[in-house]
């Protein structure tokens, strides 16, 4: 029986690849007393970047309004370098769409919450993701997909 190397999974690195801050109505905005309406978006992405090495980012679209005018907009994308090698059959994407991205997630909604701060507005705080859920929906619109 042939050897079988062991599985790696490795963090190589984590890093804020893109951060732009837009406030394109201040300073009025500012002066309304009323609550914006806050909406977030996330997305994901990976892409092999060496021989068992791939990048895995995750993006968030934060935009608050008040009355169709916008407050601010935040889009932010973390990213992290993972070396993985070796994975049993099927177990690449699981690892790339759910691992990875629980790891990277933390690091983007706190970078995220700075800059909100730091622009002076309260604070936004992005929920915790269940990234497994989020896969498992990818997976069976793929799967709608093709029995169209």
């Amino acid at each position: 029986m042939a050897d079988t190397p062991d599985p790696v999974f490795l963090i190589q690195r984590m890093y804020l690849k893109d951060l732009s801050l837009e406030q394109p109505n201040s300073p009025a905005i500012l002066l309304s007393q009323e609550q914006p309406a806050v909406d977030i978006q996330i997305g994901l992405g990976a892409e092999q970047v060496g021989d068992g090495v791939f990048e895995i980012t995750v993006t968030a679209t934060v935009t608050a309004k008040i009355n169709e005018q916008t407050m601010f907009l935040v889009e932010a994308k973390q990213a992290g370098i993972f070396e993985i090698r070796h994975m049993p059959d099927g177990q690449m994407e699981p690892i790339t769409g759910i691992a990875c991205p629980q790891i990277i997630y933390p690091y983007l909604r706190s970078n995220v919450a700075d800059v909100i701060q730091r622009a002076g507005f309260p604070p936004v705080h992005m929920a915790e993701i269940n990234f497994q859920a989020m896969y498992d929906q990818q997976q069976r619109m793929k799967a709608e997909q093709q029995l169209q």
